[in-house]
């Protein structure tokens, strides 16, 4: 790997990116992000995407797996996942430097219909996220995606294209299974993203696994089992994880009641929500939620 372009994807990542801690969106589907030092961790739900190190290290966590990645390494999100991250290495003098872009299945899909690049597995279920090390030609998409940044005239015109190139070298990547998939609209991972998708938006429901099978199209037995491979949590586990973090973002906008914050999500039991948001997120939510409104004031 040549180590100036490294450099050189460092400089252009720390000459665009205004603010610490700061994520700016500039291009359509990048988003740039730089650290000063480690931050706490922060639960969010991720959309697909391909999150690339440039400097730095950092900690992702998704059930009861755990993922660090650093320099020359990137991450690639299948589906949307509730994670929990932080950068656990960064300096004043060395920051925490990284790039997301976000992957759309409809970008995937022209381009495997274009190029009749061969179909994955229908029966089959790759892990919903991974970590690999970048190749060179992958490296070399993005450093020319960036460098748009310095001739914004040059964005609508030649953007679409290096995002395509990026896309291409995905797609025939160490995960060019799951990236695949992700565009394919009878893929397992598909049709696991279409009962996700059910859950986010009816979170504070009961959860009927029956009607989640269906949506996705698969028995009740190959839906657990391959909503698991995909996730690495149960279908209840999962929906656990987005009340718990739509409470957490109410509670830091508002000063809402405690109760009234799990009722909302869909918890019927104050100290059974006390108790779940606790184990989850390190405090009781009253604390928390106290706490990230301060931090939020005084950013």
């Amino acid at each position: 790997m040549d180590a100036s372009r490294w450099v050189e994807l460092r400089e252009l990542i720390t000459r665009h990116v205004l603010a610490d801690g700061v994520p700016q969106r500039l291009l359509p589907n990048v988003t740039l992000g730089r650290n000063i030092a480690p931050t706490p961790p922060f639960a969010y739900v991720a959309e697909p995407l391909f999150a690339l190190v440039a400097q730095g290290v950092k900690h992702i966590g998704v059930g009861n797996e755990v993922f660090d990645y650093g320099a020359g390494q990137y991450l690639i999100v299948s589906v949307d996942l509730p994670l929990e991250g932080h950068v656990i290495k960064a300096t004043a003098n060395a920051p925490f430097l990284g790039l997301g872009f976000t992957l759309r299945p409809e970008s995937i899909a022209a381009l495997l219909l274009e190029a009749n690049v061969a179909s994955p597995s229908p029966h089959s279920a790759p892990p919903g996220i991974a970590v690999n090390d970048i190749t060179q030609e992958l490296l070399d998409s993005v450093i020319r995606l960036l460098k748009l940044l310095d001739r914004p005239a040059d964005i609508p015109v030649l953007g679409p294209a290096i995002e395509r190139e990026i896309i291409w070298r995905l797609i025939n990547g160490q995960q060019g299974t799951m990236v695949r998939q992700i565009g394919l609209a009878d893929s397992r991972m598909s049709q696991i993203g279409r009962a996700i998708r059910r859950i986010r938006s009816h979170y504070a429901h009961t959860l009927r696994i029956e009607e989640l099978a269906g949506i996705a199209g698969m028995s009740v037995t190959s839906f657990h089992r391959h909503f698991r491979t995909v996730t690495s949590m149960t279908p209840v586990q999962y929906q656990k994880q987005i009340r718990l973090q739509t409470a957490r973002s109410q509670l830091m906008s508002t000063a809402q009641d405690v109760a009234e914050a799990g009722f909302a999500v869909g918890y019927h039991s104050p100290s059974q929500f006390s108790r779940e948001y606790r184990r989850l997120f390190g405090q009781p939510p009253g604390k928390d939620g106290e706490r990230l409104r301060q931090s939020d004031v005084n950013k």
